[in-house]
């Protein structure tokens, strides 16, 4: 079998495929913050935005770099975004976002290859599926939590990214221990490292990346992520080769999914995707592990009725009020304040506004989980908003919404719960004393500022 050819870091055609933005037309939009304001979003995502709504109104116009985006947080708008059918997410971001998860991921694809690639990466994160991963988060989680110290306060974001990525590398790439999984750790650990600090700037701004030699943090990007593109390119010979109908890792499950024309997925489609999947599922989902237990540690009567909860079972379909904890703890502070952009293929009339072509439109997923006239006392930790009540997707949609919602949203969910859920019935913590929480934009998700440092009172 071929091996997995290196790609440029933007192919030659990149912009015929991404599909250059139509020239805008002359129009009015409305008034919003300009490209110096705009900057204080990456210092204080969360304030920025309450204060353009407050100044602004339900629509206002961001300006940072290249067309403007339209930014709405009404539901009527949401919704009508979503369902919108002359859009692009895809061809807006690839500029941006290619270069780092690949040309062939399903974050920059639009049309029928969007389609086709969701259809075949949509069943193994559903269903009866979880169970399987189940065991894997759990081993995960218990051998985490044996190492967590008693009485010293740590911070306890970073090993909430520690349980994640084990379980992207066991239940997600299926890698178990010994020399590969070493190996791949290693790597994935430098890669992460490049994609938080001072580091991810080179990463995420284009005209920032150029290598010199493999001495910049895009060199050493580009460096590590080809280094783990040879492990997986082993890992994708070795189980065509020999395939395991036993194998219940997401990784087997795409290399045997066929398309509707019989065809399998390529290599270099799978290593883009299983890139995009540890790049997106990696640092949100332990953002928002970190999120659910600030809140938790922050409300005693939340925390009593959790663990009461767990006395009785800890099957994550029966955990009715630890899932309404999570998903107010998504509403409140949402790891991703602001929708995957959508651009206009064809004018439209957006929240009262006469929208060109050419301008990206995107929902304000803060902004719409803070609304007073859909969550009575917004800023409250509540979650009784969700018990017995299944949400409007145009007023609650941490995953985005329409066809580009996160399509690990249910792992990611079923992820937290048990390893909430094992945390919470087999360690006694309260947060450090003194912790004054910040929301802090870390690489591509906003979490707790200083990795939410916690005190471990106990074992049970």
């Amino acid at each position: 079998m071929a091996a997995l050819q290196p790609q440029p870091v933007i192919p030659p055609d990149a912009l015929s495929r991404a599909g250059a933005p139509p020239r805008l037309a002359q129009a009015t939009l409305p008034p919003g913050p300009g490209p110096v304001q705009s900057l204080r979003y990456s210092v204080r995502p969360f304030e920025f935005l309450r204060d353009c709504a407050r100044r602004y109104g339900d629509a206002f116009t961001m300006r940072l770099v290249g067309p403007p985006a339209l930014v709405v947080s009404h539901p009527d708008a949401v919704r009508q975004v979503f369902a919108a059918e002359a859009t692009s997410a895809g061809a807006p971001n690839a500029e941006f976002l290619a270069p780092i998860v690949g040309w062939r991921s399903v974050l920059v694809l639009d049309g029928a290859p969007h389609f086709r690639d969701r259809r075949l990466m949509g069943p193994p994160f559903h269903g009866e599926r979880m169970h399987a991963y189940g065991r894997v988060m759990r081993e995960v989680t218990d051998r985490n939590l044996e190492r967590w110290p008693v009485g010293t306060p740590f911070a306890v974001q970073p090993q909430m990214q520690a349980i994640t990525l084990e379980v992207i590398m066991r239940a997600v790439f299926g890698i178990e221990a010994g020399p590969r999984l070493a190996r791949l750790r290693a790597h994935l650990l430098r890669l992460l490292r490049l994609a938080d600090g001072i580091g991810a700037l080179f990463v995420a701004v284009p005209f920032l990346r150029f290598e010199l030699g493999g001495l910049t943090p895009w060199g050493r990007f580009l460096r590590e992520r080809a280094a783990f593109r040879d492990i997986l390119g082993a890992e994708f010979a070795e189980r065509r080769t020999t395939p395991d109908a036993r194998r219940e890792d997401i990784l087997s499950l795409l290399i045997a999914a066929r398309d509707e024309r019989g065809e399998p997925m390529t290599d270099d489609e799978l290593f883009d995707e299983m890139f995009t999947l540890l790049m997106a599922g990696h640092e949100t989902t332990a953002a928002a592990l970190a999120w659910a237990l600030y809140h938790v540690l922050s409300h005693a009567d939340v925390l009593a009725r959790v663990q009461d909860e767990l006395r009785g079972t800890d099957d994550p379909s029966k955990l009715e009020y630890l899932d309404a904890v999570i998903k107010e703890s998504a509403r409140l502070s949402p790891t991703f304040p602001l929708a995957m952009p959508r651009r206009l293929d064809a004018p439209m009339r957006v929240a009262g506004w006469d929208v060109p072509a050419g301008v990206s439109v995107c929902p304000a997923i803060y902004l719409t989980h803070h609304r007073a006239d859909l969550w009575p006392d917004p800023d409250r930790f509540d979650p009784e908003r969700f018990l017995g009540r299944r949400p409007d997707p145009s007023t609650f949609y941490p995953f985005g919404g329409g066809v580009r919602r996160c399509l690990g949203a249910s792992f990611a969910t079923y992820e937290m719960k048990v390893v909430l859920a094992r945390v919470l019935s087999r360690v006694a913590l309260h947060l450090a004393p003194g912790y004054r929480m910040r929301p802090k934009l870390r690489g591509v998700a906003v979490a707790p500022s200083a990795g939410t440092p916690v005190v471990v009172e106990g074992r049970r």
